[in-house]
């Protein structure tokens, strides 16, 4: 049996379900885009091919071998989408938590089910339909839970709003003892440079006391603040518009002092390596064109 355990976004990582570019399907149409930056590259005739992301992933994969971690990767479905794992799920603590995930792509879960078996079925769950929730908009941070969501009443006209305020709501339920802090993300249909589609989008903690972040991706500055407050302005590493829409905040943790970056992030790796961390640099880039990046392709499941 799997012993899932995960508090925080960055204790030595242990176990990990890495999605799979392989068998990736043909480039979406227009209308089967669900986020702005894949229609945009499918518009320009940018959109990244199976080769360069199965490669992308393979250099992921390696680092995880380097640093001796287990690496579950999902059962091959024909034709499909299997790269971002973070959407379909995610642990806090003990808990498997099944995101409610757009229909279309239940399958996903389906191919992790395997693993899935091989944890305590009292420790899985599964919320009700009315609960939306995605991996990507929930950060775990000791005894805080932060939660990304949209409050705007047209909610159910986004394709890009992913966690409603229900989905914050069962989080609180589900752990009466944490600290859950919900952030109320900038969303747009069509301009992916404003569009936060998860909180790992605008924000994410690094190392033991450190973070980035994108103050533009949160519709209250009073909750921007917060981040601000809790991390120090100091331990904080800003990035701009550009660098957001490029996925810069979307980094991942093997340990405190270990960190998977994308190699083009220059400034941000830069500050990682003069705040003594270790940065792993990798090619993702064509990856990120539909809008996710490292932490997106991960669900981690055991870490220190």
């Amino acid at each position: 049996m799997l012993q899932l355990n995960v508090k925080n976004e960055t204790s030595r990582l242990r176990a990990v379900v890495l999605g799979s570019a392989i068998n990736n399907g043909p480039t979406p149409t227009a209308e089967e885009a669900y986020d702005p930056k894949s229609l945009e590259h499918i518009l320009a005739g940018t959109y990244p091919v199976e080769k360069d992301m199965v490669n992308e992933m393979e250099a992921f994969n390696q680092v995880f071998q380097k640093y001796d971690v287990q690496v579950f990767r999902p059962q091959m479905i024909e034709n499909y989408n299997q790269i971002f794992t973070r959407d379909i799920g995610f642990v806090i603590d003990d808990t498997f938590i099944k995101a409610n995930i757009l229909p279309d792509r239940e399958r996903e879960l389906d191919a992790i089910q395997f693993v899935i078996d091989q944890i305590n079925p009292a420790k899985v769950v599964r919320p009700p339909e009315e609960v939306h929730i995605e991996g990507g908009d929930v950060m775990l941070w000791n005894d805080y839970i932060f939660i990304g969501t949209y409050k705007g009443s047209d909610y159910k006209d986004y394709i890009t709003a992913r966690t409603n305020i229900e989905g914050v709501n069962y989080i609180k339920e589900l752990f009466p003892n944490k600290i859950v802090k919900e952030f109320d993300l900038v969303k747009s249909k069509i301009e992916a440079r404003d569009n936060a589609l998860h909180l790992d989008c605008c924000f994410q903690p690094v190392g033991k006391n450190k973070g980035i972040i994108y103050k533009s991706g949160f519709r209250q500055e009073s909750e921007y603040l917060f981040l601000v407050n809790l991390f120090g302005k100091e331990n904080l590493f800003h990035i701009d518009r550009d660098e957001m829409y490029n996925m810069n905040s979307n980094v991942f943790s093997i340990a405190e002092d270990v960190v998977v970056s994308e190699r083009n992030f220059t400034r941000l790796n830069n500050w990682l390596r003069s705040h003594g961390f270790t940065v792993e640099e990798i090619p993702y880039a064509e990856i990120a064109k539909q809008e996710g990046l490292l932490r997106c392709s991960t669900l981690p499941l055991i870490r220190d």
